[in-house]
């Protein structure tokens, strides 16, 4: 590893006269249309609970109907309205629950409220930076987050409904607005929406880019970087690259819906009739959605990645291991990301021989994701580990990721794929290793940089609560679901009681039901921890779990600018824990390599001769005192 000289930082830029400290702030400037990073963080973050806690509820309804087919809920009928008659749900709306579930967890929860909160709270903290590039297009791109949600569940709130061909939003039935009730006016709102919710993350992405490039502090190369920022820097250009493929596709999709075009329709009949379309195919949707699709998964799981090895390698009070593999392993699986959407068309016909390289393609990238899940296991090992509540998530990340990831195997081989395809199977697969994982993930970060955010603690208690109920739950629901699949129970299906076949599996959808009940529930255990300690939490310390990095030399209170003088300068490594031969069990970055001469090591030096030599000096006069003492 590359390091610094004592006293010889490498000099990049930043401005150590900005200080923003002295800006006057009014409640619209501070709380609304802010245009720090921290108060943008939050602001991403609690939007992205909000939504979450509405997807949450939504799956509960369609829980429900699966355990109850044939029960009517007077309740439903209450709530909903004409979406529930006779206290059932309407299948047309049960469609639309599951589209809309999908879709906010997906892009709304594990995209912008994941990376969009603590890309925002730890870039400019951790690099050293007062703030992002440019704060005026960091707040836009939270107002574009925030308008497209409102018009997400807007569709709520209209005759026809909110969108209901599922996230994918396949055509014909996200092309054709006559298909259903779901395919109207609130497909086009849809369409809007995520329109404006890919402008807020390539303002964003473009932004945390530009930030990580630019912005870092004197010392803080690249190989000096924490393993979060490594994420987070990767994740934005795999979403900077994606992500316009998805903004064509529904262009593309909205001239079919609007202007009689036919990229993804011919052949198509509507009550008997034949629509006018031609030539179209609905399989060219499918490459575009899936082009961005796919590199969405790690879009998702990468952010959430970086936050387990901070939190790991913090309170396992160990280095941690194979840091450079760690980063070429972020950099394999971006490259990697964009070259596997096909295992998601193997029934599509696809030639098998273009369906043998997606499926080598998709294979491979289960390397560097088994490198990622080594180096955690070996940091554990022999650590001396503090079970804190973000610690116990971290963990339960590793355990989701590599239990999905194995069920990943399965599904990236193309004979096997075609007898799971559209099955509970998927469902388990991808909620184990995409939608737990990286709920886990955030949920760690959430509890270790709470005293950052808000300068309080969360409750220690109520947090073990809350993960072992989340951890056992997730499990009772996504467990079951493989052997449902593995029997060919497909999903989205309305009811299963019309199928013979599939009756035997009515009870292991009541368990799952319920389950997923207890979940929601252990969910107010954590709503109820995070507001209350947002005002009424034990006060912080500025380094409450001791860490190494950047971000813990900021005051606990808030300032704009992150750092009242001049931003601390980086010496080392991100991980200096438990070091042989030093007094304490952590060295953060900021400290000299000329302040720890009995704990440096070799690799400390290396590529820095005058360095090496002064620590080669002050271990020979060190030896020879030691020797005229005995």
């Amino acid at each position: 590893m590359a390091t610094a000289a004592i006293h010889n930082p490498t000099a990049t830029h930043h401005d150590e006269h900005h200080d923003h400290a002295h800006h006057h702030e009014t409640f619209l400037t501070k709380y609304v249309f802010s245009q720090d990073h921290k108060m943008i963080a939050k602001q991403f973050l609690i939007t992205g609970i909000v939504m979450g806690v509405i997807a949450m509820i939504l799956s509960i309804l369609f829980r429900i109907q699966l355990a109850y087919p044939d029960q009517s809920f007077p309740l439903f009928e209450v709530l909903l309205g004409k979406f529930a008659p006779e206290g059932r749900l309407d299948p047309n709306f049960y469609l639309s629950l599951v589209t809309i579930h999908g879709t906010i967890m997906v892009f709304f929860v594990l995209t912008a409220g994941l990376s969009g909160t603590f890309s925002n709270l730890l870039i400019p903290l951790q690099l050293g930076a007062r703030d992002m590039a440019s704060p005026f297009m960091n707040m836009l791109s939270y107002w574009f987050f925030f308008t497209a949600s409102v018009i997400m569940l807007s569709t709520f709130f209209i005759e026809s409904g909110p969108a209901g061909a599922g996230w994918t939003i396949y055509p014909p039935l996200s092309a054709v607005a006559k298909s259903m009730p779901g395919s109207g006016l609130g497909m086009t709102l849809w369409l809007v929406s995520m329109t404006l919710f890919v402008a807020s993350s390539l303002i964003g992405g473009i932004n945390y880019i530009s930030t990580v490039l630019n912005m870092r502090t004197k010392g803080m190369d690249l190989w000096k970087m924490p393993l979060t920022i490594w994420s987070f820097f990767l994740t934005a250009i795999v979403g900077l690259l994606s992500f316009p493929v998805l903004v064509a596709a529904v262009v593309l999709l909205i001239f079919d819906r609007s202007f009689g075009t036919s990229f993804y329709l011919s052949d198509i009949y509507v009550a008997g009739q034949a629509l006018p379309n031609e030539g179209g195919s609905p399989i060219l949707w499918q490459h575009l959605f899936w082009f961005l699709g796919h590199p969405e998964v790690y879009i998702v799981l990468m952010p959430a990645l970086g936050i387990t090895s901070e939190v790991i390698a913090t309170n396992a009070r160990k280095p941690i291991f194979g840091y450079h593999a760690m980063v070429y392993s972020l950099i394999g699986i971006t490259v990697l990301s964009f070259i596997v959407w096909g295992h998601h068309m193997f029934v599509t016909g696809m030639n098998p021989f273009l369906g043998g390289v997606f499926m080598i393609t998709t294979l491979i990238i289960a390397v560097p994701s088994a490198v990622k899940t080594f180096n955690y296991l070996a940091t554990l090992w022999k650590g001396n580990i503090r079970f804190t509540p973000a610690m116990l998530f971290a963990i339960g990340l590793v355990s989701f990721f590599i239990s999905g990831g194995l069920t990943g195997i399965f599904l990236g081989n193309a004979a096997l794929d075609i007898n799971l395809h559209d099955t509970y199977f998927v469902v388990a697969h991808f909620h184990l290793v995409m939608g737990s994982a990286a709920i886990f993930g955030m949920l760690s970060g959430i509890y270790h940089w709470f005293p950052k955010m808000f300068g309080r603690l969360m409750n220690a208690k109520l947090g073990y609560l809350h993960f072992w109920l989340t951890f056992i739950s997730a499990y009772l629901v996504f467990f079951p679901m493989h052997f449902m699949g593995l029997d060919g129970v497909p999903r989205r299906y309305y009811s299963f009681t019309e199928f013979e076949s599939m009756n035997e599996w009515l009870s292991v959808n009541v368990f799952v039901t319920w389950s997923a009940i207890l979940g929601a529930v252990a969910q107010v255990a954590f709503l109820w921890n995070f507001f209350y300690s947002i005002f009424f939490g034990e006060k912080s310390t500025q380094n409450p779990w001791e860490s190494t990095t950047l971000e813990w030399t900021t005051p606990v209170e808030r300032i704009h600018g992150n750092w009242p003088g001049e931003i601390p300068t980086i010496y080392r490594w991100p991980y200096d824990y438990s070091k042989p031969g030093h007094s304490t069990d952590f060295i953060p970055q900021t400290t000299p390599l000329s302040e720890t001469m009995s704990s440096n090591m070799p690799h400390d030096f290396e590529g820095n001769e005058e360095a090496e030599r002064i620590q080669e000096e002050w271990n020979a006069k060190n030896v020879n005192n030691t020797e005229e003492v005995k």
